[in-house]
């Protein structure tokens, strides 16, 4: 096989787990999020149009050489889940490029993710240029979707959105993190919760799905309160398509955790973030959003649903959880830290209930005490 230069972001949304990884822009133009250590240190970059198409180019010419293994193999071309498991298996022989690809093979080929922070810093027609040759590539993508700042999103008209739309941005995803003006300011999120929804809207109003990440958390303890319901309330005048939670963690990297050292800032505990979690779901009204809870770091991956409809389903589970005594608290949290738990009910499972109280008598043997540190350190690993 031949090694196939492909640039690739660090992170993607877990939506975006089999989708192709296409870079347009390196590391983030603000860059200044205090709960952000992802792009820290690295230049701001655009590519150019001609360097995207070169690099579906090469995606479409990797694609090749795996169908053709694939041929060689007697499958006609069909990907099937031992050919992915030998290309993945062997690094040696394949690059990283047709690794990430064959997975996207197996999917369909119908995802695409834009990589890096905000994509559209671009020129519209820059961006149009790019999605055209990405749908004329390959037909049978049929979602695009990228991250992208409130602000820059606000600064595009809506003709501007439309145009992306027609040629084929599917989904912008969007930070919102809080609704409460003095908790963005304090973090430098960079944006006021006005222009986050005036963003939002726009985007609504163009016909491209919107994505809305909060933050449980960035309150902090101090201001939990006001960060559930201002962030409510900024979402349900935007009503997005999607709520997607992603739970604090301060890593030493982090800006905010000097904050952290100095006591101005103190980070609530799972318990808390329930509560202040749940405080925001019963205050979102009048919207159809989905909401989602799809990453590790969130502890009650089941509250999940559909609003109207799934809002007191999703109320009932955090009333379950908070009404635990402490001691199944912990041991759910641990279990959930660790996968073995993924809902409430696992609590009941005799089997992984036994995996999870023995992890837990070691840990008080090793470490008395010590569960919170164990639990503060996995989440520190899942970042």
């Amino acid at each position: 096989m031949n090694a196939i230069p492909l640039e690739q972001g660090p992170i993607r949304p877990p939506s975006e787990a089999q989708s192709l990884l296409l870079r347009v822009t390196r590391n983030c133009p603000w860059n200044r999020c205090e709960f952000c250590h992802i792009y820290k240190g690295q230049r701001f970059s655009i590519r150019t149009v001609a360097e995207v198409k070169e690099e579906i180019d090469r995606v479409r010419d990797a694609v090749t050489e795996i169908k053709c293994l694939s041929l060689s193999w007697g499958l006609g071309g069909s990907i099937t889940s031992e050919l992915a498991n030998f290309v993945l298996s062997d690094p040696g022989q394949f690059p990283a490029a047709h690794r990430s690809i064959i997975l996207w093979l197996r999917a369909g080929m119908k995802n695409v993710f834009l990589q890096d922070a905000n994509n559209l810093v671009l020129k519209t027609v820059a961006l149009v240029e790019i999605l055209n040759y990405l749908k004329q590539t390959f037909p049978s993508v049929e979602r695009v979707t990228t991250y992208a700042r409130a602000q820059t999103v606000a600064k595009k008209t809506l003709d501007e959105l439309q145009q992306l739309q027609r040629a084929g941005l599917s989904r912008i995803h969007i930070g919102l993190e809080s609704g409460y003006d003095p908790i963005l300011k304090y973090v430098q999120k960079g944006v006021t919760a006005q222009e986050h929804i005036e963003a939002g809207r726009k985007v609504k109003e163009s016909g491209i799905s919107l994505s809305e990440y909060i933050m449980p958390g960035l309150g902090g303890k101090a201001l939990w309160r006001e960060h559930a319901i201002h962030t409510a309330q900024a979402l349900n005048q935007i009503n997005p398509d999607f709520i997607r939670v992603r739970t604090l963690k301060v890593l030493p990297v982090m800006p905010l955790y000097q904050k952290l050292e100095r006591n101005e800032f103190e980070v609530p505990s799972d318990d808390e973030i329930v509560a202040e979690e749940r405080l925001l779901i019963e205050t979102l009204e009048g919207i159809t959003s989905r909401f989602v809870s799809d990453h590790i770091l969130n502890l009650l991956e089941e509250v999940e649903g559909d609003f109207p409809k799934d809002k007191p389903k999703m109320l009932a589970i955090m009333d379950r959880y908070l009404a635990l005594p402490k001691a199944e608290r912990d041991n759910f949290r641990l279990g959930r830290r660790t996968g073995i738990y993924r809902t409430l009910n696992h609590l009941e499972n005799p089997e992984l209930r036994r995996r999870v109280d023995y992890m837990a008598n070691r840990i008080e043997t090793e470490n008395p005490g010590g569960l919170d540190q164990f639990i503060s350190q996995l989440m520190e690993s899942f970042l």
